[in-house]
């Protein structure tokens, strides 16, 4: 079945792409692509599909568009806070989860006022959050690594 572009096909690709370059889907990125595939609006059934894309036996559906999905658009930094945040559910956010993570970021234009608020509003999450504290510990760690 022939994927139908759209700028959620786009973005889910593009992270795809970056998650897929060493050729291993870790469980990890599993889960930062499922939930930005819920966000998107892929459907489950396509991101097999996309897989498929990824690894070059399906046909890219944005080949030979003029289309140009990227850019800020409105609930990116939703999207993006959902991602961030599913990284920091597990104890590791691993070199590939930033890579996808800062895919996604330059993607969407997430720029560095807005990044701060989504980092604030991880902060206000964690305070009624149970496991909240390793949450917080985790998002330091991310932040000193890999500062924006």
């Amino acid at each position: 079945m022939a994927l139908e572009p759209s700028r959620g096909l786009y973005l889910y690709l593009r992270t795809l792409t970056v998650a897929m370059e060493d050729s291993i889907l870790t469980d990890d990125e599993a889960s930062i692509l499922h939930i930005l595939a819920e966000a998107l609006g892929i459907l489950p059934s396509d991101t097999a599909v996309c897989l498929s894309v990824v690894r070059g036996t399906e046909t890219n559906p944005f080949d030979g568009t003029a289309f140009d999905y990227s850019g800020h658009h409105p609930g990116d930094v939703v999207t993006y806070q959902s991602a961030l945040v599913a990284a920091l559910d597990d104890e590791v956010i691993t070199e590939d989860e930033w890579a996808m993570l800062t895919a996604l970021r330059n993607i969407v234009g997430i720029q560095e006022d807005q990044h701060a608020m989504i980092e604030e509003a991880i902060h206000a999450m964690a305070e009624v959050d149970a496991n909240g504290v390793r949450r917080l510990e985790r998002l330091q760690r991310y932040m000193t690594v890999c500062p924006y």
